[in-house]
């Protein structure tokens, strides 16, 4: 971490209620790399667990986090905190491919079709 950034210490709750990942992170920072680290720190053994950084949604004071920012960006508080901890609530959104069957392709088109009849 470069000297003369601000630096801040987070911890992240997962959905059981444990913390991972408690340690300071630079003011500089992106939302990305806290996935990813969440991702390589992720506990062994819970039914739950992210695959990539886009199943994982970090929130911060009622705010989705968005990837391409940096923690300074997403206006987290730096050291206005008296205990100097911030915690982050993580939810887990696995990215589930949906099947389209031809069945409802069919349903579709008839519900979309229009037809005029001239008498």
């Amino acid at each position: 971490m470069a000297e003369g950034q601000e630096h801040i210490e987070l911890k992240f709750r997962i959905y059981d209620g444990t913390d991972i990942g408690h340690t300071t992170y630079a003011s500089s920072t992106t939302i990305a790399f806290l996935k990813q680290r969440l991702i390589a720190e992720w506990p062994q053994g819970k039914t739950i667990a992210p695959k990539s950084v886009n199943d994982i949604k970090l929130i911060h004071a009622g705010k989705i986090l968005e990837n391409s920012k940096t923690l300074a960006d997403s206006k987290v508080t730096f050291g206005d905190l008296p205990s100097g901890v911030i915690t982050m609530h993580v939810v887990v959104q696995p990215h589930v491919a949906k099947k389209k069957t031809d069945k409802n392709k069919e349903e579709k088109q008839k519900q979309n079709s229009c037809s005029c009849t001239i008498l």
